[in-house]
């Protein structure tokens, strides 16, 4: 069919059904009432003489013709928005924006903190507002623009997105001053699995390699404690004689403010590297490069070459 018999309008209602699955859901995003959704569905379908989309119990389930127009009507839209949001230049120091980022907690103790202060020297009037990046719509939020940037160990960010390598850190032990294992600077596998940790889950994230390492051991943990994030760590392992394996650059941001220590853990667990991650559709936003940059000049190891690459996308 000719383009020019379309309204564009209904490529965009086909390009979030695909990625929501519920008409309510695109109804939402699009600022439209569902019956106007459902009509304009109807019309996308009568245009192109296919159903496009079958109602099931999960969702809206896409027909293969639909799958088919999948991939370039989103490249297509997405051209078409960065072409709109291209700006000529960003000023910093004038600038209004508040940019959405989503973070774990750990990045919110270790981000927020620096990112604020040099915020409020280099970009006084830019606003910040932060998610979780355990949220179930993530992908779906970053594909939409509502959510600009998300950093931390994320393998759930795939397809369609561009990544920056920022850092490596290992794991290590954290306990307090007082702990028993304190007093020796190298802790025995033994005394190890002896020792009552509290256990960090962090859903959504990829730190559950910790669990992995320990569960290929021949001895168990005793978990005393196990909890969602982190957020309250530092305040636990103060009162209480319990170990638990963190990141390391979370273990040095909280050790002084709670008195605790570091050992390392004798066990092997693979180290983590920390990115920040954006859609495709952001990528040449004047302003959303000035913050990608401005990131990267505040946490990037330089001294690590393999860190020090340009942006690449997810393949």
């Amino acid at each position: 069919m000719e383009l020019a018999r379309l309204d564009l309008n209904l490529l965009l209602v086909f390009h979030h059904l695909l990625l929501l699955k519920r008409v309510s859901a695109v109804a939402g995003v699009l600022g439209m009432s569902q019956p106007a959704v459902s009509s304009a569905l109807g019309r996308l379908r009568a245009a192109l003489a296919d159903e496009l989309f079958i109602r099931t119990q999960a969702g809206m389930a896409p027909t293969p013709y639909a799958l088919q127009l999948a991939e370039p009507v989103a490249m297509a839209l997405d051209g078409l928005q960065q072409a709109l949001n291209v700006r000529g230049t960003f000023d910093p120091l004038t600038s209004q924006r508040k940019f959405s980022i989503a973070m774990t907690d750990v990045g919110e103790q270790y981000f927020l903190p620096v990112l604020i202060d040099a915020l409020s020297r280099s970009a006084p009037d830019v606003c910040l507002q932060i998610h979780s990046v355990a949220q179930a719509m993530l992908k779906e939020d970053m594909a939409n623009g509502r959510i600009d940037l998300a950093m931390g160990l994320l393998p759930q960010l795939q397809a369609g997105f561009f990544q920056q390598a920022l850092f490596r850190q290992t794991y290590i032990c954290l306990m307090r001053q007082r702990h028993p294992l304190a007093k020796t600077n190298d802790i025995s596998l033994k005394a190890f699995f002896e020792a009552e940790h509290v256990r960090v889950l962090a859903h959504g994230t990829g730190h559950g390699r910790v669990d992995m390492a320990l569960e290929k051991q021949k001895y168990s943990r005793k978990v005393r404690l196990t909890v969602p994030h982190y957020v309250a760590l530092g305040d636990v392992l103060q009162h209480a004689n319990l170990i638990a394996v963190v990141p390391e650059r979370f273990a040095a941001r909280i050790m002084k403010p709670y008195n605790l220590v570091t050992r390392e853990v004798p066990i092997q667990v693979e180290g983590s590297a920390i990115h920040q991650f954006w859609h495709g559709r952001l990528h040449r936003d004047p302003g959303h490069q000035w913050l990608r940059q401005f990131i990267c000049q505040l946490f990037a190891d330089r001294s690590d070459k393999a860190l020090s690459q340009a942006e690449t996308a997810i393949q």
